[in-house]
C-alpha cells in the first residue's frame, strides 16, 4: 500500500526574528582595508622574477591584460564576496578609476557586502556562532537594502548592478567611495550581478522579491552578454574567488556572445584563487580559450594576489 504524505507548505518569512545591524561583530572593518599603492616604481620586483612556472605566467598575464587595454578592448573582473570580504575593494576602484579594469561581474553575495560596507563600513559575520540561535544573516537593514535595490531595479527597468549603484550614490552611502557599485555606477561602467534563489542571506528575509531579483538578474545576463562579444575579440577576464557561479555564468554568456556575434573568437583568460576548483578550470581557463587564446590559474591568497596584480597592471600601463 503506497504511503501518502501530506503537502509541505512554505516558511512564512514574516516570522523570522532579526536584528539591527549595528549590533552586530564584524570581522571585516574598513579600518584594515588595503589601499591602491602611492609609489609603484623605484623596486625591480617584476623584473628580477626568474622566467620559470608561475612567476613567467604572471608576467605574461599582465602583458597580455594591458595589449588588450590598449587595443581597446575590455579587460572584465568576475569577483566572489570573498576579495570585498579581505579589503580588496579599493584596490580593484583604483584599477576601475586608471581604466585598466572595465567592468565587474558579481554573485549576490557581493552585493551584500558592498551594501554593508558603503553604509556601515563593515561586513562578514561569524557564521557559525549565528547558526546556532539561527541568527546567521539576520541582520534587518541587510535584507531591507537589498530590497530596496531590487525594488529600484524593478522600477525602472534596469539591471540589479546598476539599480545597487544608483541605490548606493542616490542615498549617499557614508563610504560610497568604498563601494564598487557606487564607483562603477559613476564611472559608467557595467557592473553586473548573478543571483542564486537561496544560496544568499537575504533570501531568509520577509521582504525579499524574488520575482523582481531574478528578473533584474537576468538583464544583467544579458548585459554580460553584450560585454562578452567585445571580451571575445581581444579581451581580458580575471575570475576572483567564485568557485561556481560566475564561471557557469560567463560560459553561458559567451556561448550567447560566440551565437550572435560570428567571427574570429580571441581572449585571454585567468583564475586567481586559494585552492584549484574545477568550474574556475574548465570555464574559465580551459574551454574559453581552447584554440582562441590562453588561459592561466593561480594559487595565492587574494589578499597577496590581487595588490600584486595591481601593482603590476600599473606598471605596464604607465610604460
Amino acid at each position: 500500500m503506497a504511503t501518502r504524505f501530506r503537502r509541505t507548505s512554505p516558511v512564512n518569512l514574516d516570522r523570522v526574528k532579526r536584528y539591527p545591524l549595528a549590533r552586530r561583530v564584524n570581522k571585516a572593518e574598513r579600518k584594515a582595508f588595503g589601499r591602491p599603492m602611492k609609489k609603484i616604481s623605484g623596486v625591480d620586483f617584476f623584473e628580477s622574477l626568474p622566467s620559470f612556472l608561475k612567476a613567467a605566467d604572471l608576467r605574461e598575464f599582465i602583458t597580455l591584460v594591458i595589449k588588450a587595454r590598449r587595443g581597446r578592448h575590455p579587460f572584465h573582473i568576475f569577483l566572489g564576496a570573498h576579495p570585498i570580504k579581505v579589503g580588496l575593494s579599493p584596490v580593484i576602484i583604483d584599477l576601475l578609476e586608471r581604466e585598466i579594469v572595465t567592468g565587474l561581474s558579481f554573485n549576490g553575495a557581493g552585493l551584500i557586502h558592498d551594501l554593508e560596507v558603503a553604509f556601515f563600513g563593515g561586513t562578514s559575520e561569524d557564521v557559525a556562532s549565528g547558526l546556532k540561535d539561527g541568527s546567521f544573516g539576520m541582520a534587518r537593514e541587510t535584507g531591507e537594502m537589498f530590497a530596496s535595490v531590487g525594488a529600484l531595479a524593478d522600477r525602472e527597468g534596469i539591471g540589479l548592478g546598476e539599480a545597487a549603484g544608483l541605490f548606493i550614490n542616490g542615498e549617499k552611502a557614508r563610504n560610497r567611495k568604498l563601494s564598487l557599485f557606487g564607483r562603477a555606477q559613476a564611472l559608467g561602467r557595467p557592473a553586473t550581478i548573478h543571483v542564486g534563489i537561496g544560496t544568499d542571506i537575504v533570501a531568509q528575509h520577509p521582504e525579499f522579491d524574488a520575482a523582481a531579483v531574478g528578473a533584474a538578474s537576468h538583464v544583467d545576463f544579458r548585459i554580460l552578454c553584450s560585454v562578452c562579444a567585445s571580451i571575445d575579440r581581444g579581451g581580458a577576464v580575471a575570475n576572483i574567488g567564485s568557485a561556481v557561479i560566475l564561471p557557469e555564468v560567463f560560459l553561458k554568456a559567451l556561448n550567447v556572445a560566440r551565437n550572435l556575434n560570428k567571427g574570429k573568437s580571441r581572449l585571454t583568460t585567468a583564475n586567481f584563487d586559494m585552492i584549484t576548483h574545477y568550474r574556475p578550470m574548465e570555464n574559465i581557463v580551459h574551454r574559453p580559450t581552447l584554440s582562441f587564446g590562453k588561459g592561466f590559474n593561480f594559487v595565492e591568497h587574494h589578499e597577496i594576489m590581487i595588490p600584486l596584480l595591481a601593482w603590476g597592471l600599473r606598471l605596464q600601463w604607465k610604460r
